[in-house]
C-alpha cells in the first residue's frame, strides 16, 4: 500500500478562488508606447526603464529625428514626457537616442 493510499483524503481543505491577474502595468505602458509611435519614425525603437524613475529611450537613425522629437514630445499627454536630453545608443554607433523622464 503506498503513503496516499494510507493517508485519508482530508475534506476541510478548500482551493482558493483563482484571481485574474492584473495586467495595469502592462496596459498603461502599452498606451505609452501607442502614443509615442504615433510621433515616432517607423523604424524608432523604444524602451523603457524604471530605476526609480520611469524613463522612455527613443533610438533614431536621422538627427532630425532627435530634434522633432526634442519638439513634440513637450506637448504630448499635458507635459508628461519631459527632461528631455540626446546622446548616443549604446552599441548601435549609427543611432541617435533621445530620453525623456515620463511623469504618470
Amino acid at each position: 500500500m503506498s503513503v496516499a493510499e494510507e493517508r485519508p483524503a482530508d475534506t476541510n481543505v478548500g482551493r482558493l478562488p483563482d484571481q485574474p491577474r492584473s495586467t495595469a502595468v502592462s496596459d498603461e505602458l502599452g498606451r505609452l508606447v501607442a502614443l509615442l509611435r504615433g510621433v515616432c519614425p517607423r523604424e524608432a525603437d523604444i524602451e523603457f526603464q524604471f530605476d526609480t524613475k520611469l524613463r522612455v529611450h527613443i533610438d533614431v537613425r536621422e538627427l532630425e529625428h532627435v530634434v522633432a522629437l526634442e519638439l513634440i514630445l513637450p506637448t504630448l499627454g499635458a507635459g508628461m514626457f519631459h527632461d528631455i536630453q540626446r546622446g548616443q545608443t549604446p552599441h548601435h554607433s549609427f543611432m541617435h537616442r533621445v530620453t525623456a523622464l515620463v511623469d504618470r
